[in-house]
């Protein structure tokens, strides 16, 4: 059995098999959803009253984008599996590195989450509605919101540099086009300069990026369409 046969036996997947499951994942992934669709139609911008009343008066959809960020968040553990099947041949080693980077990214990411899981906790108890009272709710809510975007943006920095050592990867690899891995390389230092946005410069706007960060899509598209055609090397590399 060639080495390559035996690096492949650990995650369990042929490079073809690790190619479409990342890029399934990928694409599976309802987080634009809740990003896109749910949150700007309940979370207003400088009025937390109107915020807190929204979602106490759609909880469900509320609870449907807190839903949507969890099944990312499964999927990301996925595709960190996948992508190391997938650059275990290029080197072994990076590559476990690298899913560690997106396990660890995503573990922070969790824990963000839970704070939207508080607020859900706080506008559907009545009791919690009684005892606070409107003030103090309204104060704990929007504390709530603003921790899950602060300590979700300390998680794309780690997320940042998963894709920094993934386009190397790619660049190394010899069956993805390189330009994918510069590009996602590129995109991660973008991550991290986002990232740290709200701790080093909170006058910086990001907006922008979110929308110039649709180019990783080129990726899972590429591993849909053009995963097939990859084949098992016959030598690993170092």
């Amino acid at each position: 059995m060639s080495s390559i046969a035996q690096a492949n036996n650990g995650p369990g997947l042929s490079l073809r098999q690790a190619a479409l499951t990342a890029g399934l994942a990928y694409l599976l992934m309802p987080v634009a959803y809740a990003e896109f669709a749910i949150f700007p139609k309940l979370v207003i911008a400088g009025n937390i009253e109107q915020t807190t009343q929204n979602i106490i008066t759609h909880p469900q959809l509320f609870g449907t984008a807190i839903l949507c960020y969890l099944v990312t968040l499964i999927l990301d553990i996925v595709i960190a599996w996948a992508l190391y099947a997938l650059f275990t041949p290029v080197n072994r080693s990076l590559s476990l590195l690298t899913a560690w980077f997106r396990l660890v990214y995503t573990a922070m990411a969790l824990f963000a989450l839970l704070h939207l899981v508080t607020v859900h906790r706080l506008v559907t108890t009545p009791d919690y509605l009684t005892a606070f009272g409107s003030g103090p709710l309204h104060a704990q809510v929007q504390l709530l919101l603003h921790s899950f975007r602060y300590d979700w943006s300390v998680s794309l920095v780690i997320f940042g540099i998963h894709l920094v050592l993934l386009g190397y990867l790619i660049v190394r690899s010899s069956y993805i086009p390189r330009l994918i891995g510069v590009v996602l390389a590129l995109e991660g230092l973008g991550w991290v300069i986002s990232g740290l946005g709200p701790y080093l410069y909170p006058n910086v706007n990001f907006d922008y990026f979110f929308a110039a960060s649709f180019v990783e899509l080129l990726f899972p598209v590429w591993l849909l369409t053009r995963g097939w055609t990859i084949r098992e090397p016959t030598l690993a590399r170092s």
